[in-house]
């Protein structure tokens, strides 16, 4: 009989043992995942937000062209006898050299034809001017109706001058173009190109020559809309930087001069004239800087107060993550008054000793609570 009761309890027996542990078993579980659960607050890099004053610098881009660009006329007609070894295109002559010359025989003929008139006129007059002082004598003992302007050689006298007139002019322009024989070069230049050669007859106003003025050379930098709020109040002498970019950089000095006075009707900006002294740098040991080069232009415009400067990457949507007095992650909505190179220039939504997160968590989270480490960079204001 009691083996029979046993049999029967067996069963309820093992049932509650094995529920036993199972309920110790998931308990010591419990435990381990309530243990295993428990968060340790994450650890980014702050730093504190000072703001300050920001000079803008607008950045811009153009050509360099030259001041001054001459299509040189021969003056006089005749044989070209000879030229200048830099007179050829891509030549550099200095001002006042002699570009080429053309056979002057027939010019200096009419100088000394034109002095011969001249002599002659002047012989003339001297000697209208004596019969007129003789006329002027007898007319004391003429009566005075009998006196007039033609006894006394008053048109003579004045034919006679007008007379020296006309040749002092006319030696006047022979020796004009005794010395446009010699055709020079107006201001240092570059030849960038050449008409005639030796032997060749040309005729006055016949083009011979485009040269580029290189005492000096220009840069049209447009201005975008939203640079041009930044431009100082005045710009007129304002100093630029000039790069060439290459494999070895080219930097000169410019200096703003004007702007066009226009706005470009496809692109709606102003362009801006930057002056280059000496681009070919023919007076100093600088680099060329080319007509035709491509450059960058920067110069500083505007001073804006109470701005801070933040890295671009840590600007997103307009927002940006500090550390609240609470150390709860807490995002910002800023103003971004500009975009300059890799940085943000903010003026709204931030303060002075915020707390400013250079490691934002790849999910952050309003109100995440975390740990600081400070953290220092020279391109923080």
């Amino acid at each position: 009989m009691r083996v029979k009761l046993l049999r029967w309890y067996l069963p309820f027996v093992l049932l509650a043992v094995a529920y036993g542990g199972y309920i110790a078993i998931s308990s010591g579980n419990a435990e381990a995942l309530k243990t295993e659960q428990v968060e340790v607050p994450l650890t980014v890099k702050v730093s504190h937000l000072r703001s300050g004053d920001h000079n803008v610098v607008i950045t811009s881009h153009g050509e360099v062209v030259p001041v001054e660009i001459t299509q040189l006329s021969a003056q006089v007609s005749g044989e070209v006898i000879s030229w200048h070894p830099s007179f050829v295109p891509g030549g550099v002559v200095k001002e006042g050299e002699i570009l080429f010359s053309i056979e002057s025989e027939n010019y200096n003929a009419a100088v000394l034809q034109a002095e011969a008139d001249l002599a002659t006129a002047q012989a003339a007059l001297i000697e209208e001017k004596a019969k007129a002082e003789v006329a002027k004598r007898q007319a004391k003992n003429v009566p005075s109706n009998q006196v007039t302007d033609l006894y006394l050689r008053k048109p003579q006298v004045l034919s006679a001058q007008a007379q020296v007139k006309s040749a002092l002019a006319s030696l006047k322009r022979a020796k004009r173009d005794l010395d446009n024989c010699r055709v020079v070069a107006p201001y240092d230049a570059l030849v960038v190109e050449r008409n005639i050669g030796v032997g060749q007859y040309i005729t006055a106003g016949t083009r011979v020559a485009v040269l580029n003025n290189i005492e000096s050379a220009e840069i049209h930098v447009p201005i975008a809309g939203f640079d041009s709020v930044f431009l100082p109040e005045d710009y007129s002498g304002v100093t630029a930087k000039v790069t060439q970019k290459g494999v070895v950089n080219i930097e000169r000095e410019g200096i703003i001069k004007r702007d066009l006075g226009v706005i470009d009707s496809a692109t709606r900006m102003t362009s801006l004239v930057i002056n280059v002294d000496d681009p070919y740098a023919l007076s100093s040991d600088m680099s060329p800087l080319k007509f035709g080069s491509y450059v960058e232009v920067n110069f500083i415009g505007k001073t804006l107060k109470h701005i801070y400067r933040l890295p671009q990457e840590l600007v997103n949507n307009r927002q940006v993550w500090i550390v609240n007095e609470d150390n709860e992650l807490e995002p910002r909505t800023v103003n971004v008054l500009r975009a300059e190179q890799e940085f943000m220039l903010i003026n709204e939504g931030l303060k002075d000793n915020d707390r400013l997160v250079w490691t934002v968590p790849e999910y952050p989270q309003k109100g995440t609570q975390v740990q600081l480490s400070t953290f220092n960079d020279e391109s923080k204001q």
